[in-house]
């Protein structure tokens, strides 16, 4: 897992991101409404929901092998970075599309952002 500062600096970012998308997934796939103005009322909803928690937990299961097998960080930071990106990124054009969402979705935004450079930053560095 991580035995010196480098393996830290390498996969600190995934060890966040694990952290944070489990639970998100989790709440997705089952308790939307615990932290989102979201009902969900039909069983496509509920269905759209749960796949989007099942594409998250396959991530962080992609993450986790990066924490623990080298043969596997390349490819969990490549898609941690697209994944991070590409939410900060979507959320940055609803933001000029649609306004300013609550706290917790600008928040998610400066992470998912600082998450996403971060790995482009340590990919580039182990170049």
């Amino acid at each position: 897992m991580i035995k010196t500062k480098t393996d830290f600096i390498n996969k600190i970012h995934l060890i966040i991101s694990v952290c944070i998308v489990v639970p998100t997934a989790i709440i997705y796939g089952f308790k939307p409404e615990l932290s989102f103005d979201m009902f969900l009322e039909t069983i496509d909803e509920h269905n759209f929901y749960k796949a989007v928690m099942g594409l998250y937990l396959g991530f962080s299961t992609l993450w986790l092998l990066g924490i623990f097998k080298a043969h596997y960080l390349k490819i969990a930071m490549t898609t941690n970075i697209i994944f991070m990106l590409g939410l900060g990124f979507g959320r940055v054009v609803s933001i000029l599309l649609d306004g300013i969402p609550t706290f917790g979705y600008v928040f998610g935004v400066i992470a998912e952002l600082f998450l996403g450079f971060y790995g482009l930053w340590v990919l580039k560095k182990q170049r």
